[in-house]
């Protein structure tokens, strides 16, 4: 019996074809899958411009670059994620301010979030973590009364949406990543997208070296460009992103009926209105679980289930993030879920008895 995986890339025929074309057409960098990508994405989350990049880290990059946050200004954001949410604004040279992250949802405490903003805050990073969007942190404003743009870290909720709009598309600017494990996937990629001409045009700028035409430079910028090759993938995948959607939607719902009776677990919460993209189903393995949330993750994998940790430390336990951050570094929530947080295989690859076997494990396990 082989082991159920917590993460499976679906390639089918098509993309292989795909690639293939790219591979012989002689246009593998800057061509027009890139720019249908661009479109259909665009199109796919409801906004005027789509920028693609090279992966989501540089759509973060990107966006904080167009927003204009430097040194002498400071990002808001929560310590419980991926460190590409927070690494952009440090490369930029901004110091960061935290807020504790809420342990039903894992979404920012807004209180927190607003209490946060000083004169220097040059942005605020909301994180639709394991792929539920934040669709609401209030009035976010700067003592002056001029409004603070918001960064949509959309990275794993690609296929979400709330009753405000798709993932992405919920602030002033979205970053997506098509990483090898996201629900749409090219291996390594991402996209900038927003309603506002401008920022759309400092993200083009920044991600092919501040070009503006041919040799001419307005700026510094990066190598961030995204390959056809990696398009080709991008936009098949992206015609199935429904589909991907409500099958990572039914196997969630397949654990969390299986597994709502098991004493010590916390199952994820869905805010009324929100689709939940489910990049993760994340469970909070407590103290009334009976094994704590390593000895369970080390007890799934004896018995073929791969399950994983996402994330294990808070962002301000590591030292370069904490060289860069004013105000507070520790956060109590973030440190529970840091505990406690165990991922379990939700993707569409699964079969009904690889799910089972998973609830079944658990279940064993609290026995």
């Amino acid at each position: 019996m082989g082991q159920v995986r917590i993460s499976q890339p679906i390639v089918d025929d098509v993309d292989v074809d795909e690639v293939v074309r790219v591979l012989r057409s002689g246009m593998l960098a800057g061509g027009q899958l890139v720019e249908q990508l661009e479109r259909n994405l665009a199109t796919q989350i409801g906004v005027r411009h789509a920028v693609a990049v090279s992966s989501g880290t540089a759509a973060l990059h990107c966006a904080m670059h167009a927003l204009g946050v430097g040194p002498g200004s400071e990002v808001i954001t929560t310590p419980f994620t991926f460190v590409g949410s927070v690494n952009p604004a440090i490369m930029q040279g901004a110091r960061l301010r935290f807020a504790d992250i809420r342990l039903d949802d894992y979404g920012p405490e807004v209180a927190q979030l607003q209490s946060a903003v000083t004169e220097r805050t040059a942005a605020v990073v909301v994180v639709d973590l394991y792929g539920q969007p934040v669709d609401e942190i209030g009035g976010i404003s700067h003592r002056a009364g001029s409004k603070i743009p918001v960064v949509e870290d959309a990275c794993q909720a690609l296929g979400g949406r709330s009753s405000a709009g798709s993932a992405g598309a919920l602030f002033d600017i979205g970053c997506f990543s098509f990483y090898a494990t996201k629900n749409v996937t090219c291996g390594e990629g991402g996209a900038v997208v927003t309603d506002d001409d401008q920022l759309a045009a400092a993200a083009r700028r920044f991600r092919q070296h501040g070009m503006t035409g041919p040799y001419e430079y307005a700026e510094l910028g990066y190598n961030y460009r995204l390959t056809d090759i990696h398009a080709a993938i991008a936009v098949h995948q992206l015609s199935r992103v429904e589909k991907i959607t409500d099958k990572r939607a039914h196997n969630a719902a397949a654990l969390t009926e299986g597994l709502r009776e098991v004493p010590g677990l916390m199952l994820p919460v869905v805010r009324p209105g929100v689709r939940h993209a489910w990049h993760q189903y994340v469970v909070r393995v407590t103290e009334d679980f009976g094994l704590t949330r390593d000895a369970t993750l080390a007890a799934l994998a004896e018995r073929g289930v791969h399950a994983a940790v996402y994330y294990p430390k808070p962002l301000t336990a590591y030292a370069h993030v904490r060289a860069a951050t004013d105000g507070p570094l520790r956060f109590p929530n973030a440190e529970k879920a840091a505990r406690e947080v165990l991922a379990l295989p939700v993707h569409p690859a699964l079969s009904r008895s690889d799910i089972d076997r998973t609830i079944d494990a658990l279940r064993g396990l609290s026995e």
